[in-house]
């Protein structure tokens, strides 16, 4: 597309819509064709979201559909009638956005994780650096297995919840420093690795993979989703391209405020994984099972619900939802 002369075709159509949207009183005709604008408007930013992105020419269309929207809706909508577009469109598209820098994080900590364990096992001094025979057989017999059943399990769903939660926050909230999400997930790659090493040293392989993977699989992509969602500000300040830096920051920072509410509700599910499945002394197929499906469940909502509500024009941001969704109903 080039986006210049699709402005230039368009332009008095949209400046037309915003007159309209900006009009003390509407007649008939007039408040026919402004939903007829409106209409024509969502189209055409669906076509420069799909083709192009985020550009300055689609964020001054998206002020003219929110203005316009307001006339035929009113600013007091019901919030609980905004719930089903909030999980439909907004949340999945926001995922959608950050799919790859997902990934990216994914696959840094499982390398770095397995390197660790790796480095770790195949060097008794550094083996004997993090504590005694004792203490390490300890922790691969006992202490490890122990630690998802010394509490309730309704209170320790309530503890690992807010753990993961003040992690996931801390990654949204000073990912813009650039450093701090590269710092947080070095620093959890490193003690997977480390307490892997230990229970392979002592033949307790299979129960590190049967006492993290259930809930770990869910867990660690929330905190991946998080980590992401923190780097993609950074980039957006530093790299905004057609944008401005206050655009880029304010568009993408709405798209990561709606993946901070998602994400409690992802972390809310692990820490109930972790709290009443975990610990069960269940077959590793049951168990491992469980986490698996939850993965994959987070994954399909992200990725095949996610690619829907992009197609439909959707971006994430608070204020976009109700355009995408009319696009996505329609085709």
């Amino acid at each position: 597309m080039d986006l210049d002369a699709y402005t230039a075709a368009h332009r008095d159509e949209w400046s037309r819509l915003d007159a309209l949207s900006k009009s003390r009183e509407l007649s008939g005709t007039d408040a026919d064709e402004l939903i007829e604008r409106y209409q024509a408007g969502a189209s055409d930013l669906s076509a420069i979201k799909t083709t192009v992105g985020s550009t300055s020419q689609g964020a001054q269309l998206s002020l003219y559909l929110s203005r316009a929207r307001l006339r035929f809706t009113g600013a007091g909508a019901n919030l609980l009638r905004q719930i089903p577009a909030f999980f439909v469109f907004q949340l999945p598209a926001a995922l959608y956005r950050i799919r790859w820098l997902t990934l990216a994080l994914a696959l840094v900590t499982v390398g770095v994780a397995a390197l660790y364990a790796f480095w770790v096992s195949n060097d008794p001094q550094v083996l004997a650096n993090l504590g005694s025979d004792a203490d390490l057989k300890k922790l691969a017999d006992e202490d490890f297995v122990n630690y998802y059943s010394e509490n309730p399990a309704a209170s320790f769903t309530g503890q690992v919840w807010t753990n993961n939660a003040w992690l996931a926050a801390q990654c949204i909230a000073f990912g813009i420093t650039g450093f701090y999400v590269p710092m947080l997930i070095m620093t959890n790659a490193q003690n997977l690795g480390l307490n892997a090493a230990v229970l392979f040293h002592y033949g307790e392989g299979d129960t590190f993979f049967l006492y993290i993977l259930p809930h770990g699989l869910l867990e660690l992509t929330a905190i991946f989703v998080a980590g992401a969602g923190g780097l993609r500000i950074f980039w957006a300040w530093i790299a905004p391209g057609a944008r401005t830096r206050s655009q880029a920051l304010a568009e993408d920072g709405r798209a990561l405020f709606t993946v901070a509410l998602g994400l409690v509700i992802v972390l809310f599910i692990s820490g109930i994984i972790e709290g009443f499945v975990t610990p069960q002394p269940w077959p590793w197929a049951v168990k491992i099972g469980i986490g698996a499906l939850a993965l994959a469940a987070f994954l399909a909502y992200m990725l095949v619900v996610g690619r829907a509500a992009v197609r439909a024009g959707q971006t994430g941001d608070l204020e976009e939802f109700e355009s995408g969704a009319k696009q996505l109903v329609a085709g």
